[in-house]
């Protein structure tokens, strides 16, 4: 498996972008070859963090380039900042 975290930080609306991440992204995300999970997380503090589990390396990639996107066409003024994302396969799972 192989995993994506992206952290946001200063998020505008963070209940507005979990609606628009809920309805928008995540059915985008599940046509992705090898999708396996993901987690939009409210950190607080105007953090909101990411995780998505593919089968492997290709599908996280491809979820990358949509994630980069969605934001740009749908989450551009809820999600100023471009954010930092980690990547790599996943060692361990409980």
């Amino acid at each position: 498996m192989y995993a994506v975290i992206r952290r946001y930080e200063g998020v505008t609306d963070s209940a507005e972008a979990g609606r628009q991440v809920a309805e928008g992204f995540v059915p985008l995300l599940r046509r992705v070859p090898g999708f396996v999970a993901y987690y939009w997380v409210d950190a607080g503090d105007g953090v909101m963090v990411s995780t998505s589990v593919f089968e492997d390396r290709s599908g996280a990639e491809e979820s990358i380039e949509r994630a980069a996107d969605f934001v740009r066409e749908n989450l551009a003024p809820l999600l100023p900042h471009p954010p930092q994302v980690t990547a790599g396969p996943v060692v361990a799972t409980g």
